[in-house]
């Protein structure tokens, strides 16, 4: 569905993306994992041409995206950010309404598709379609713009590190939530985390990038064997984590 060949992009002297390849397959969901620097976020942005490659080809379902024109491109994709990147002097139904408005839909198919998204991400359209988003908690604001990011039917979402800014519960619960509108509607998801937990949790599979360059990629499982250094120091923080907690906290007997 997406793939990169060769990808190059640098910012004056700094190369953010070196030379990468890379395939995401129709109805996965792929976590890019890396630090600060490490080119994931370019990587993401490059795939709906907010900034395009110095070298290399980027294709969505076999047409290159430079025959695309970026607007239409954009539109056929979803996108989600850290902070939910709402407007703020529109209404959460107006937010979400704002691709398909673009797109020529009427009225009526911009409510029912606004009432319909926000049942799907568990909020109730009569209490909250009408609010704004410094009116909503920093998990609603999330939701509304995981639905805004659905609103126009894409079979593509782009999210860079969507559930970073949140308290850990309603990191789980959104991340959960979210896996299970993946698989429920067919996407195609491309996940920007640097919680590698996060992404060994929620994912089919793993890209880790650092400085521009993918180190490697697979499955959870294919991950946790690699050999590369970097890969191991990631690993070690959730594999420490299960050690302290298994210690910790009481085994679970089974009993109620």
């Amino acid at each position: 569905m997406i793939a990169y060949s060769s990808v190059d992009k640098c910012f004056g002297r700094i190369k953010a993306v070196d030379g990468v390849s890379l395939s995401v397959a129709r109805g996965e969901l792929l976590a890019i994992v890396g630090g600060s620097g490490s080119g994931k976020t370019t990587l993401l942005r490059l795939a709906n041409r907010l900034i395009e490659p110095d070298a290399g080809t980027i294709s969505i379902d076999g047409a290159n995206i430079q025959t695309i024109d970026p607007i239409a491109l954009r539109r056929r994709i979803g996108m989600v950010f850290q902070s939910g990147a709402l407007f703020p002097h529109l209404s959460v139904a107006a937010n979400i309404g704002i691709t398909p408005k673009l797109l020529g839909w009427s009225r009526a198919e911009i409510a029912a598709r606004t009432d319909e998204l926000l049942d799907l991400v568990r909020l109730d359209p009569a209490q909250h379609g009408d609010r704004f988003p410094h009116e909503l908690s920093g998990g609603q604001r999330q939701r509304v713009g995981v639905a805004r990011a659905l609103a126009a039917k894409p079979h593509i979402v782009l999210m860079d590190e969507p559930f970073g800014a949140l308290d850990p519960l309603t990191r789980d619960a959104l991340g959960e939530d979210f896996r299970a509108l993946h698989e429920r509607l067919g996407l195609t998801t491309v996940l920007i985390t640097h919680d590698i937990t996060e992404a060994l949790l929620l994912t089919d599979r793993i890209a880790v990038m650092r400085s521009g360059k993918l180190l490697a990629q697979g499955t959870p499982a294919e991950v946790s064997r690699s050999t590369e250094p970097y890969v191991a120091e990631l690993l070690q923080t959730p594999r420490r984590q299960a050690r302290r907690l298994s210690a910790l906290l009481p085994q679970d007997d089974g009993a109620t």
